[in-house]
């Protein structure tokens, strides 16, 4: 619905999840949260491009003759990121489906990411999707912004030392030497936001964690004026001007529309068929002039 309403301006971020009192609210245990994710995915590929699925697993109960609605837009799901701190198995699931990888980055230094980035380019160049240089990986990180870095660290530090994460723990100033963890001014956050591509390679993303360690709203909302007035622009641009040619864009909907259709029109849905009522397990597409007009 949301590729709907947003016109196609959307991604959708996968993350398996390792909040244990989570599981049972769905009535799951987050000891089989690994093969749960793995099933849940594959159910999802399967679902946003088969007009009619049946489908049997094991952890949730069967599908026969089910159309999944509202279909994707033009018939062309969202691009899909697959989340992962530190588990191979969802770097391996990304790469068999040619689909983004998105390393968490933050709490952990740099070497743990750079084999688990090297492992998804490696397994997306096997799956036959491309070059590793290819493959679509985005990344985490995490930054605290003052004009100065004196006030940064000032005005961080009693937060940094009580955040439920890593407070009672290594000082900020390790921390961020060991980790992605940016406390400074604005030009600070962009040099060592820059030094990432070093050791992951080109990549197509960057999400920053701006409320984090119990931050007040006032304080989160003047980070954002400052990630977005002066980190951002110069990130661009500097990211534009250091970037492989081989590296491509990450996909759009209408670069996934050209991937799928090339000059020929997109797939249309037959009128009234997101509305739920496609019982009679029929494709809910008009592929031919000769198809109903209504369900």
């Amino acid at each position: 619905m949301l590729q709907h309403l947003s016109k196609g301006r959307m991604d959708l971020m996968l993350g398996r999840g390792n909040t244990a009192p989570v599981y049972p609210w769905f009535g799951q245990d987050i000891r089989q949260s690994l093969p749960l994710a793995l099933e849940n995915y594959n159910l999802l590929h399967r679902l946003w491009r088969e007009d009619v699925v049946d489908w049997e697993g094991k952890y949730r109960t069967a599908l026969q003759g089910f159309t999944s609605i509202p279909r994707p837009l033009d018939d062309v799901p969202p691009f899909v990121w697959h989340g992962s701190i530190r588990t191979p198995e969802i770097a391996e699931q990304a790469a068999y489906y040619g689909d983004g990888f998105f390393a968490n980055n933050i709490f952990w230094p740099k070497e743990h990411y750079m084999r688990l980035i090297r492992f998804y380019r490696q397994r997306f160049a096997h799956y036959g999707h491309g070059t590793e240089k290819q493959a679509i990986v985005g990344l985490g990180g995490q930054a605290y912004i003052a004009k100065n870095s004196q006030d940064a660290v000032k005005e961080f530090r009693p937060y940094f030392n009580e955040a439920p994460v890593y407070g009672h723990g290594p000082s900020m100033e390790d921390f961020a030497k060991l980790t992605p963890l940016s406390v400074g001014s604005p030009q600070e956050v962009i040099d060592k936001t820059l030094t990432f591509r070093e050791h992951f390679g080109d990549y197509q993303r960057q999400l920053f964690l701006m409320d984090h360690a119990g931050l007040p709203l006032k304080t989160v909302l003047d980070q954002l004026d400052l990630l977005g007035e002066e980190v951002v622009p110069v990130l661009r641009k500097e990211i534009a001007a250091r970037q492989d040619p081989e590296t491509p864009e990450a996909p759009t909907h209408a670069s996934l529309i050209r991937a799928k259709y090339g000059d020929q029109p997109a797939r249309q849905p037959r009128p009234n068929a997101n509305r739920g009522d496609n019982t009679a397990g029929e494709s809910p597409y008009r592929d031919s002039d000769s198809d109903s007009d209504e369900l």
